[in-house]
């Protein structure tokens, strides 16, 4: 293993830049808790690798362009993965047009109906963990995803990614979201609508909280 160079720490995970294999890779580690138990901490990190690595590799196979993972390290709550050269959404949006946005998110709304379709979730949609790269859009950072149908787990996916436009992107959030959803829609086919119900009913549950009544 050569020279890693960190590109970010969050509060779960740490990713360092380094080659592999001779392949330009991507290591995630999961940061110790030292306010946990040790064991449940160990059982807690371990989890969640190998939940993340199968994940990503599930995504590939329905079609979501994600990282390749190359290596997991459950003793050490490591995962090795390609390195996408490509540039955070968040940082393209602000130079698209309308036509632009709808396509872009039209394709975004089809990747994760292929997600919901094969029964994940992603659990942390942000245009921060979408990737473009030439003309393919890659989905990153599983770290909060898991298998499951469940209605309210879509709903919550879709929920995020609407408040995630509006708190980042407002001005355009609307042609975005409309893209998103005319993609979602054409691989979730009739199940959108009680989707979209739920989603509703998360959003006011959300403003209910916000507002104290």
């Amino acid at each position: 293993m050569e020279k890693m160079t960190l590109i970010k720490k969050g509060a779960e995970a740490e990713l360092y830049r380094m080659t592999w294999m001779g392949r330009d890779s991507v290591l995630k580690r999961r940061i110790k808790k030292l306010y946990r138990n040790p064991d449940l901490d160990l059982y807690i990190r371990t989890t969640r690798t190998s939940l993340e690595a199968k994940l990503l590799s599930e995504a590939r196979r329905l079609g979501v362009p994600t990282p390749i993972v190359y290596s997991v390290d459950l003793k050490n709550a490591e995962i090795i993965m390609s390195f996408i050269p490509g540039s955070p959404l968040k940082k393209i949006i602000p130079k698209m047009d309308r036509e632009s946005l709808h396509e872009t998110f039209s394709l975004v709304g089809s990747l994760v109906g292929r997600l919901h379709k094969g029964g994940i979730v992603h659990g942390d949609l942000t245009t921060s963990n979408m990737i473009l790269k030439d003309d393919a859009l890659f989905l990153i950072d599983f770290g909060l995803g898991d298998h499951t149908f469940d209605l309210e787990a879509r709903g919550v996916d879709i929920h995020l990614m609407r408040r995630a436009l509006e708190s980042s992107h407002h001005e355009v959030s609307k042609w975005a979201y409309e893209g998103f959803i005319s993609g979602y829609g054409e691989i979730m086919g009739d199940e959108i609508k009680d989707i979209l119900k739920r989603v509703s009913e998360i959003r006011r549950r959300g403003r209910y909280v916000e507002g104290g009544r």
